[in-house]
């Protein structure tokens, strides 16, 4: 970040040690009228989710794991700002890198974690390292995993399927309502259908709702073993096998409106479960439409 330039936008990270904690700091600025804003999110480094831990439901944690066995093709996580795509992306890199032992390089802009069993490369536009040059150069260093921080424009998503039509496995985020739009915005930076039906393994979506102990009401219950202390947890919908399938014909308008497991169900769920806050049901599920 250039400190002397209030005019435009600036992005950037760096780390603070305090006391015995290290802490990432992610920093954004934007050129108001009156002053400059600045936004700071805090990412403590020894807060690493594990693994397991990804999702509210085990069932979804396990499927999500079980996506790391493709040799090659392009998974993407979507969903807002906030939302812990970053988080899950981190948790699924250190559970390749660790278990199954395989080259695991990102793209990012910033770096927003620090990692010690992956190779990161941060996107530097003054250096001529974009995300669109930067997948290229990878390419040449014998990756098995990229992960790419995003994908925000067609030159971009045309590197990173043609990096998985050539034997890598390919994680990304975008900015999408659903799992389902993912599909409408590779078709909107020209990507054909084919292509997106030789790569794409899997689309996510996913949500951070914040959690209640169905156990607990005011002290603390035995059986709780601390499940509503973590305050939020993650839910999911996920579109691979055939549920990807159906949908692509669907967007190709082969197939009449196809119904899988979406995030409103996954919400619902956890809900009747007693996990999730009623209140999110009016945040997620009526304020976004049936």
């Amino acid at each position: 970040m250039d400190i002397g330039e209030k005019r435009r936008p600036q992005s950037g990270a760096f780390t603070y040690q305090y006391q015995e904690m290290k802490i990432g700091l992610r920093i954004s600025t934007l050129p108001a009228y009156q002053s400059e804003s600045m936004v700071i999110r805090l990412l403590p480094e020894q807060n690493q989710t594990p693994s397991y831990q990804i999702s509210l439901f085990p069932s979804t944690t396990k499927k999500l794991i079980s996506l790391l066995k493709h040799a090659h093709g392009l998974i993407i996580f979507t969903g807002p700002t906030g939302s812990g795509k970053t988080t899950t992306l981190y948790s699924m890199l250190s559970e390749t890198s660790d278990l199954v032992n395989r080259n695991v390089i990102t793209l990012e802009d910033p770096i927003e974690k620090p990692s010690d069993t992956v190779l990161q490369v941060q996107v530097n536009e003054r250096a001529g390292i974009t995300y669109s040059a930067g997948l290229k150069a990878i390419l040449r260093h014998d990756p098995d995993i990229i992960m790419v921080g995003e994908i925000r424009d067609k030159e971009t998503a045309e590197t990173a399927i043609r990096a998985s039509l050539t034997g890598h496995l390919v994680l990304t985020t975008m900015h999408t309502r659903d799992a389902r739009g993912a599909i409408y915005r590779l078709i909107e930076f020209g990507i054909n259908w084919l292509e997106i039906e030789q790569t794409l393994i899997a689309v996510t979506a996913q949500r951070l709702v914040e959690l209640t102990c169905p156990y607990c009401e005011g002290t603390c219950s035995p059986f709780c073993y601390s499940s509503g202390s973590g305050k939020r947890g993650n839910v999911f919908e996920i579109l691979t096998g055939k549920d990807l399938s159906a949908v692509l014909k669907e967007a190709r308008g082969e197939l009449q409106s196809y119904h899988y497991k979406t995030l409103k169900d996954a919400i619902r769920k956890g809900i009747a479960l007693g996990f999730i806050k009623e209140s999110e049901y009016q945040r997620w599920v009526l304020n976004d439409g049936e």
